[in-house]
């Protein structure tokens, strides 16, 4: 059941339905024979993996995994371009600079490193983390790195390898950091149940976002960079406002931990994932629930994300499935089907036309919609 319903999916949807062979009966999602053709499956990896990107021109693809490599293919067609080895445990996080020259990449025995993207070629080694990276991400202007460590800190770095900043004190492991809009900002999320925003060239602390009573899963910065969202165990999302810290409001309705969280790019709207297996659209000026996503998936959900105009969501959940939605109104538009282990994370290609899945059972997938590159 959806908080809005509606007796058909839009023309839109539809057209989306027939040219997936995907069905909106409520008897359950489409069979992975019945998606087949509007999927290219990027296998080649030995193990997990639990990250996948497009480049931000949409033309190449960047996995990372468990089986210590990361493997660049192309978009278009899924043929493999280069491949990243050496790594002494298995890639946990991966991230394209702006400009896609270069990637960054984060392992799960702390280490961070730069490579050209192009080439495989290594560029740097960030050293500096004493446990496991949660994330890493450029700056918006590319010349900086954050990185958010199980070590109770977070490093800002330049692409080159030298220390610019370390964000501290967190009271237990850094579960998440990202640079503002402007980048003059680093926000982190800890699962000391605090986030914090900190200055991005001194490191020195500006606000903390106490109010939370479980661990923070993560925190996003609005587009503008006016707000700040944060998912957490305790089975809510706040908005603050990024300048005072002030608490906005309170994003209630999830029966479990919230567990991801984004925001619309025109910062109306922000879509939140729960373990309790639903996805919820909030309005994100007055904190009213919009919407409700459920019906498509049987397990928690593990990230969520909008179109970059808007009116779709995709999710992916540990049920071996990702989902395609209606975002105005909560129709089912799609159901991915095809993985077989839990889906980690699905992502629109930056034109819209494509979505891009990864999955513990070592393969990504990309899935072309309706005028999409085939």
């Amino acid at each position: 059941m959806m908080t809005r319903t509606a007796s058909a999916a839009t023309g839109q949807g539809l057209a989306l339905i027939a040219a997936l062979g995907v069905s909106l009966c409520a008897c359950g999602p489409a069979s992975a024979e019945e998606t087949a053709l509007s999927q290219i499956t990027l296998a080649g990896h030995a193990s997990d993996l639990t990250v996948a990107h497009f480049s931000p021109d949409g033309r190449r693809v960047a996995t990372a995994s468990a089986d210590r490599t990361v493997r660049i293919w192309d978009a278009s067609n899924g043929a493999p371009m280069v491949s990243i080895s050496g790594f002494g445990e298995g890639v946990w996080r991966l991230a394209f600079s702006p400009d896609g020259k270069l990637i960054a990449t984060a392992t799960r025995d702390g280490k961070a490193q730069v490579w050209n993207a192009d080439t495989g070629a290594h560029a740097a080694d960030l050293v500096g983390h004493e446990a496991m990276i949660e994330e890493i991400e450029f700056s918006p202007a590319g010349d900086r790195i954050v990185t958010a460590s199980h070590d109770k800190t977070a490093i800002v770095w330049n692409t080159t390898g030298d220390k610019v900043a370390t964000l501290a004190p967190h009271e237990e492991w850094v579960t998440g950091a990202m640079f503002s809009p402007d980048g003059k900002t680093v926000l982190t999320s800890s699962s000391d149940t605090k986030a914090r925003v900190f200055d991005a060239e001194s490191g020195a602390l500006l606000r903390t976002l106490d109010g939370h009573e479980s661990m923070i899963a993560m925190a996003r910065f609005s587009p503008d960079g006016s707000r700040i969202v944060t998912a957490s165990s305790d089975k809510s999302a706040k908005i603050w406002d990024a300048k005072s810290g002030a608490l906005l409001f309170v994003l209630t309705g999830p029966g479990r931990a919230v567990r991801c969280v984004a925001f619309s790019a025109d910062g109306g709207r922000v879509v939140t994932g729960a373990a309790d297996k639903a996805a919820r659209v909030y309005d994100a000026n007055t904190g009213e629930l919009l919407v409700t996503l459920t019906g498509a998936h049987r397990r928690l959900i593990s990230s969520v994300e909008f179109s970059r105009d808007g009116s779709k969501i995709v999710t992916a959940a540990h049920d071996n499935r990702a989902a395609v939605w209606d975002a105005a109104t909560g129709a089912l538009i799609a159901s991915l089907d095809g993985h077989e282990k839990a889906v980690e994370m699905a992502e629109f290609s930056p034109d819209g036309q494509r979505i891009l899945t990864a999955s513990l059972d070592g393969t990504a997938k990309i899935w072309t919609l309706p005028g999409g590159v085939p």
